[in-house]
């Protein structure tokens, strides 16, 4: 009888205002209707990228858009670094192995954030990079990086070497902007802090990535983002695009706008402290340092028992479902995601239920230590 409280980093819930935009109809995707759709749509999605540029939506996953930035803005034979902090940093690597590069990684610590002066020292060690590809938050460990700071390590590296960041399960949660911050291409996808379904993906760049999209030869298709930009021109889509998913995305752009997006980030920053505060009450070991905390996912650390029974008991007691570590971190960590359609009292939710569980686990009384840390925290910031 009760609903599911979806706190994975990934798909994210979704309102049922948008679920009502998304089932109004179908209709031709060459119609007058559609083109003032798209209009408004890129009016509404720029500032959230912080670009005056038209911004590419892909009917694909967040992982085309990855190999979007990949074959659009490299070509064969180019020198690519690739920072990888996790399990995503690594799907990056994979894409970029797959093509006639000469791929150089930065491998950093899972659970840490890149460390601008030691990635300067390790990039100017490296003749004729063309471009850095990095994470924003590493969904994997709940890392985000320090954008601003490594945009000035590649950019004083080379002011032609391009800063590109996969931003999937940061945008929309995590303040981010492409003038302020000098990211050359931002990539993302719809189901996370965009509060969509899965389906649509969205890749960003700055004059200087146009250029080097311009320049490429023609060695992709579907992915060919030329294709993207000459069609928004006029308002249209190369392909046939989802669209029903661009009428969710039409709806979750006007709220986010109606919020504002300082205040987004500012609700996912506080659902960001409010759960670190009670996490910590309730004595388990946050994985990420808070300077390096994303405010888009949390991952905690205990035993692999706790972890499995955490994990557990929340999806079949309270129909809570989160997300268990990956790969390296399988059965080590527990991920919460609190981005897109998610509030404070999510957070309270689920740290009400961790309070019992562990009471019962640890046969300690955690009853009501949580939520007054995450209440003091919240209410403190109002």
């Amino acid at each position: 009888m009760q609903e599911e409280l979806l706190l994975t980093p990934g798909p994210t819930p979704v309102a049922r205002r948008t679920y009502q935009a998304m089932s109004q109809g179908i209709f031709g995707h060459r119609t007058s209707r559609f083109k003032e759709m798209s209009a408004g749509i890129q009016e509404k999605l720029q500032p959230l990228f912080g670009t005056d540029n038209p911004v590419a939506v892909l009917t694909s996953s967040g992982t085309s858009a990855l190999e979007a930035a990949m074959v659009n803005l490299v070509d064969d034979g180019d020198s690519v670094v690739l920072i990888v902090s996790g399990v995503f940093g690594g799907k990056f690597a994979d894409i970029a192995g797959r093509y006639d590069l000469n791929v150089h990684v930065y491998d950093v610590t899972w659970g840490e954030a890149a460390d601008p002066k030691a990635f300067k020292e390790y990039l100017n060690g490296l003749d004729n990079v063309t471009a850095v590809f990095t994470q924003a938050c590493e969904t994997s460990t709940s890392v985000l990086h320090p954008l601003s700071e490594l945009a000035d390590v590649v950019h004083n590296y080379n002011e032609d070497t391009l800063f590109v960041v996969d931003a999937v399960s940061a945008l929309g949660g995590a303040d981010m902007n492409m003038k302020r911050d000098k990211i050359d291409c931002i990539v993302s996808g719809s189901q996370k802090a965009l509060m969509l379904p899965p389906g649509l993906a969205f890749v960003a760049v700055n004059d200087r990535a146009l250029n080097k999209v311009n320049s490429l030869g023609n060695r992709r298709y579907y992915l060919d983002l030329r294709m993207y930009f000459k069609s928004l021109e006029v308002d249209y889509t190369p392909q046939t695009p989802a669209v029903t998913l661009y009428q969710g995305l039409d709806d979750v752009l006007d709220m986010i706008h109606e919020e504002t997006i300082e205040k987004v980030f500012a609700r996912h920053k506080n659902m960001q402290k409010m759960l670190r505060r009670g996490l910590e009450a309730l004595e388990l070991e946050l994985f990420v340092k808070e300077e390096a905390a994303s405010p888009t996912v949390t991952a905690v650390t205990s035993t692999p028992e706790e972890i499995a029974h955490i994990k557990n008991t929340l999806e079949k007691d309270y129909h809570i479902t989160i997300a268990g570590g990956q790969k390296d971190l399988a059965g080590k960590i527990i991920r919460i995601g609190h981005m897109g359609f998610m509030f404070p009292k999510d957070m309270l939710a689920i740290l009400s239920a961790l309070e019992d569980i562990l009471s019962r686990l640890r046969g300690k009384n955690y009853y009501g230590k949580a939520l007054t840390a995450a209440q003091e925290n919240l209410y403190d910031k109002a």
